[in-house]
């Protein structure tokens, strides 16, 4: 491998590309699986193929604004006003009985902003839901698939929690009655032997009536330093994980007694340090120094500070790392229950839509326990699609929430998907869409290929492309619109963007216009000259070694382009998303991270693992492996044997760490929005409507 400037050489060994401390791993309350339908079909070999003389438009996927209307809807909006907080969300309201009209709410911002626990269903017509209610009659809310949602009709539900509702242009107005936070109590509970030994701590918060509340995850919390005794000796670093924050927001005023009692003290003033004039001495006879012995750590409480901001109550809590809270309420007394747990996943089994089950449980593998969060998806079901898609509407520098992307592409569900550069958030692998190449591969990394029909090919993908001159000169074409810098010859497209800026230091460019070589530029330095990219065209890049080739290819020369993958049976697919490593192939684990070059600290590292699968039913699912219970999420080996265990036939590795995300309805399943980094690729699922 030759290393170049400005080349992510730790996002290509390692497979991540979070680097210099970008990359963190979180416990999530909720862990995910994302689905599809398939079968590994049977393919044939097919040439290596030349371009074509018509250059195909570069494929682009619907945007939020040209989302087609909702028929029967009087009115609709993607903000909500809640209390006089405004807050994104997407709503309609419908005709209903007697001039009445039905508010609905998509089922995300319900659960999210409300504070609603969505209980098993196997029929995606009904929501069972729990909210200060009972959980064996629980209420049942109807709802109804529109455009990238499902909403849930709220009419009833509001009504008997006294709302008050209007419409204020794009923006559902909600005002819930005034509530009072009445008590906070903490105890401890017996911790549950079955599952570790970690402490286990309840937090009980009563209410006088129902009120929406959230719960959000926040930053690790950073421990101040007590200094030494002798100001001579370094000060010994923690070796436990730092605390993290999570904060639990109530629509309530708390007790003045309660903000009292859990307001932090102003910190006591570190001890003055005198100098040691012992040491200051020669000692007559040398000694042994004696180590310090280092104080014992102080437990921070847990409940950090309780105050109220614009009628809002906010506890702040500092939870000790293995744990997360599960919060649930209860009735008669109205009551919010904060547990902290090493398991705070709830196992769920909800049809969110016809062929798209959201499912969430725990997967055992020896010892440990895995949270595991996915999507279950059946693509023989009317309307169902897979597609590529990516944060730049632009072309392919940029990264985005993947919130921000499904709901920009009308995904109804989607998966974060392959690596790239988090400097200059640059794609490190495949991407295809519509038989069109986005972005090449590299590595010879783990690709999952699809069409529409549901069917599915996973292995170890190359792309081979070739110029070729007038005279059958062949010259190797190593990378396609790829972030990843050898030195060799790179191709850009128009799909790259409107231009390309140098990613090395002298490189020469070959403007490429109707199959002729028209301009050779010289790149100057890395991030200068941007030079255009021609519609009916392409730039040839001519890196360290390779710029020698150029007076081999003067202005004039024609030059076509010969591609084909290898495997051959990538061809016969028009989607493609590259990963890795690739785990499974037909039911055996595969796993050869060296081999697709990925680095020994990216392979034994534990983190948070994505993943993408077929069964042997024939269904997709899209997953999502976090912390396991109390400690740090799965390596490279265990993700497989997890895939394995939840029977995967086939099974590809995505990005993962900060990255992974698994998107559902206008919400994050597995994780707090706040603790996903911004990605650049993903898959979405795409629900089109019956004609």
């Amino acid at each position: 491998m030759v290393k170049m400037p400005n080349c992510c050489q730790s996002g290509i060994s390692d497979g991540s590309t979070n680097t210099k401390g970008e990359r963190k791993f979180f416990r999530a309350t909720v862990s995910p699986i994302l689905l599809t339908a398939l079968c590994l079909t049977t393919t044939c070999a097919t040439n290596a193929q030349e371009s074509p003389k018509t250059t195909k438009s570069i494929p682009r996927l619907i945007s939020q604004s040209s989302a087609p209307p909702l028929t029967g809807v009087a009115s609709s909006g993607n903000q909500i006003s809640l209390n006089g907080r405004t807050l994104p969300g997407t709503w309609l309201q419908r005709p209903g009985k007697a001039g009445q009209v039905t508010t609905h709410l998509s089922d995300g911002a319900f659960r999210q902003l409300i504070g609603v626990n969505f209980l098993n269903s196997s029929n995606s017509a009904i929501q069972p839901i729990q909210w200060f209610s009972s959980v064996t009659k629980p209420l049942v809310l109807a709802t109804r698939l529109l455009g990238a949602y499902r909403y849930l009709d709220i009419t009833n539900f509001a009504q008997t929690a006294g709302w008050q509702i209007q419409t204020n242009g794009n923006t559902l107005v909600i005002a819930s009655p005034k509530a009072q936070v009445t008590n906070i109590v903490q105890s401890q509970q017996p911790p549950d032997a079955s599952v570790t030994p970690l402490q286990q701590t309840r937090i009980l918060v009563d209410l006088d009536r129902p009120t929406p509340w959230q719960v959000t995850q926040g930053s690790a919390i950073a421990k101040p330093q007590t200094p030494s005794s002798d100001p001579d000796t370094p000060t010994p670093k923690s070796t436990v994980p730092p605390n993290r924050e999570w904060t639990i927001t109530l629509d309530g005023i708390a007790d003045p007694v309660l903000i009292e009692r859990y307001t932090p003290q102003p910190p006591a003033a570190p001890p003055t340090l005198l100098p040691n004039l012992l040491k200051q001495l020669s000692p007559a006879i040398p000694t042994q120094p004696i180590p310090p012995i280092p104080p014992a750590p102080t437990p921070e409480p847990l409940i950090q500070q309780v105050k109220v901001v614009k009628n809002q109550t906010i506890i702040s809590l500092s939870v000790p790392f293995g744990l997360s809270p599960q919060v649930s309420t209860v009735t008669n007394p109205n009551r919010l229950i904060i547990d902290l747990r090493p398991d705070p996943l709830e196992e769920r089994d909800i049809t969110w839509a016809p062929g798209l089950r959201w499912r969430q449980h725990y997967v055992k593998l020896g010892t440990e326990r895995f949270p595991v969060v996915w999507l279950e998806v059946n693509p023989r079901k009317f309307g169902l699609t897979l597609k590529p898609m990516w944060a730049s509407p632009d072309g392919l520098a940029g990264t985005a929430p993947l919130i921000q992307t499904a709901q920009r592409y009308l995904a109804v569900a989607g998966i974060n998907g392959g690596y790239f550069n988090r400097n200059n958030r640059l794609p490190l692998g495949a991407i295809r869409r519509d038989s069109q190449w986005l972005s090449g591969p590299i590595l010879n990394r783990g690709a999952i290929a699809w069409n529409d029909s549901g069917q599915f090919y996973f292995g170890r993908l190359t792309l081979e492309e070739t110029l070729i001159t007038a005279n059958e000169q062949r010259l190797p074409i190593l990378f396609l619109n790829s972030g990843y810098v050898q030195s060799g010859i790179a191709r850009y497209t128009p799909a790259w963007g409107s231009t390309y800026t140098p990613l090395t230091d002298n490189e020469i460019i070959l403007v490429v216009q109707k199959d002729q070589i028209i301009e050779q530029l010289p790149g100057g330095k890395v991030g200068g000259t941007a030079v255009p990219i021609p519609q009916d065209g392409y730039l040839l890049t001519l890196r360290a070694n390779a710029a020698s080739t150029a007076s081999q290819l003067p202005i004039g020369t024609a030059v076509r382009i010969s591609s084909a993958t290898a495997p051959s049976d990538f061809s016969r697919y028009p989607h493609i998303i590259g990963a890795g490593p690739l785990l499974i192939q037909n039911r055996q684990i595969v796993l050869d991270a060296k081999g697709e070059k990925f680095s020994n600290a990216f392979i034994a590292e534990k983190a948070i693992r994505s993943g993408i699968c077929t069964t042997a039913i024939g269904t997709l699912m899209i997953t999502a492996v976090h912390n396991r219970a109390g400690g740090y999420g799965p390596n490279l080996a265990e993700h497989a044997q997890l895939m394995q265990l939840m029977g995967c036939v086939d099974a590809l590795n995505l990005d993962g760490g900060s990255s992974t995300s698994l998107y559902l309805g206008g919400q994050l399943l597995d994780r707090s929005p706040s603790t996903a980094a911004r990605v650049h690729n993903g898959i979405g699922i795409f629900l089109q409507p019956r004609k």
